[in-house]
């Protein structure tokens, strides 16, 4: 029986893509690029462009589960075509923004929440996995970090229970390959509530020093971040820190309630990833 794992090139792909193969699995990895595609010895390779319904029959062939990342554009014919290949599973990494009051018009949670509904309205048994926060999402203050720079954040104490990719992957796993999670849909979260202050000081623990950070105002977090991303995703991110920002957030599934295996924590992700914050 062979897995279909799209999106292979992002971390949480390649950990699954990985962790399948090594436990004798049938894999094939999928990308609209394949030739810059990086995997295992004996994992098949394959073109899968979600907005080009016309790759889709030769990366679906003789597949009979399907690891998604959420891409809108194409989805309906996407989900005919594994229908009609005999696809029987679809395990979706989706986004716990899906669950907020207005998802269908948020730009952050829309775009998940368009493909859980399209998969939902299929006859294909699917698992829906609603991450939080991810842990890696620090790295976005790297930049700064690694030039000694002040981290300047509009909502410093906003709480958030990031969870390590790796996490993610494991869980995923289980979803294809066990059935405990099978046609469930499930919030995952990390072990702990940590405000982004508080992500910092174990990054400056990590790295054996200080990390300054400013308060600043809403309307300059706009300013720094329309930098790099379109203006209603920084609003809806914005938005969603403020929410954040009075008192702890809740713990959902983790791989200890899901897999019995304790959680791995952000002070582990930071010792881990701690070249990406030294100086350049």
């Amino acid at each position: 029986m062979t897995i279909l794992v799209t999106g292979a090139r992002g971390k949480v792909g390649q950990a699954v893509i990985d962790r399948l193969h090594s436990a004798g699995r049938t894999v094939r990895a999928a990308s609209a690029n394949p030739a810059e595609l990086t995997v295992p010895t004996g994992v098949q390779v394959a073109e899968l462009a979600l907005d080009r319904p016309e790759t889709f029959d030769a990366a679906l062939r003789g597949v009979r589960q399907v690891f998604l990342y959420p891409q809108p554009a194409g989805i309906h014919e996407l989900v005919e075509a594994a229908r009609a290949a005999g696809v029987e599973h679809v395990v979706l990494l989706s986004s716990s923004s899906v669950l907020g009051p207005d998802a269908a018009n948020d730009p952050l949670a829309s775009h998940s929440l368009r493909v859980e509904r399209a998969l939902a309205d299929s006859d294909l048994t699917c698992t829906f996995l609603r991450p939080d926060a991810f842990a890696s999402n620090a790295l976005g203050w790297a930049h700064f970090i690694g030039r000694s720079m002040p981290v300047r954040l509009a909502y410093p104490d906003a709480g958030i229970a990031p969870i390590h990719p790796e996490d993610i992957a494991d869980i995923a796993v289980e979803a294809l390959t066990g059935t405990s999670l099978t046609g469930r849909s499930v919030t995952l979260t990390g072990p702990e509530s940590l405000t982004f202050r508080e992500q910092l000081a174990l990054l400056a623990d990590t790295l054996g020093r200080e990390i300054p950070v400013e308060r600043i105002t809403r309307a300059e977090a706009e300013q720094q971040m329309g930098a790099h991303m379109p203006a209603p995703m920084v609003s809806s991110l914005l938005d969603l820190w403020q929410a954040a920002d009075h008192g702890p957030a809740a713990i959902a599934d983790t791989t200890l309630s899901l897999l019995g295996r304790p959680a791995r924590t952000f002070h582990q992700w930071a010792r881990e990833n701690v070249a990406a914050f030294t100086p350049r």
